[in-house]
């Protein structure tokens, strides 16, 4: 491996820092949603440097259902953000405190 594993986890736990407080600290549900990208992209990345420190293939293949799991995941979110954004007109996150089961 060409790069050390700790600097990977280095940068797997600062991306998933950023994504965390991308998340708390935004309003808006796009931003919401690219904060919860960003924090699934440093779990893939924390997964293939495992996955090639220990020379396994389990991580990689685990980082490409992650993969199709994430992209479902977006497509679903953003047609509710538009639906919301039709529905309510605006896509601030506080607006949103009548949505009970």
């Amino acid at each position: 491996m060409i790069v050390p594993f700790e600097h990977v986890l280095a940068m797997a736990s600062a991306l998933f820092v950023l994504g965390l407080t991308c998340t708390l600290v935004r309003r808006q549900l796009i931003m919401i949603l690219i904060g919860v990208e960003i924090m699934l992209n440093a779990a893939a990345l924390a997964l293939v440097g495992a996955s090639a420190f220990w020379q396994q293939v389990d991580g990689q293949v685990f980082v490409v259902l992650l993969m199709a799991i994430t992209a479902s995941e977006v497509a679903v979110a953003l047609a509710m953000v538009f639906y919301l954004r039709h529905r309510k007109g605006t896509i601030v996150a506080d607006q949103f405190n009548r949505m009970h089961g």
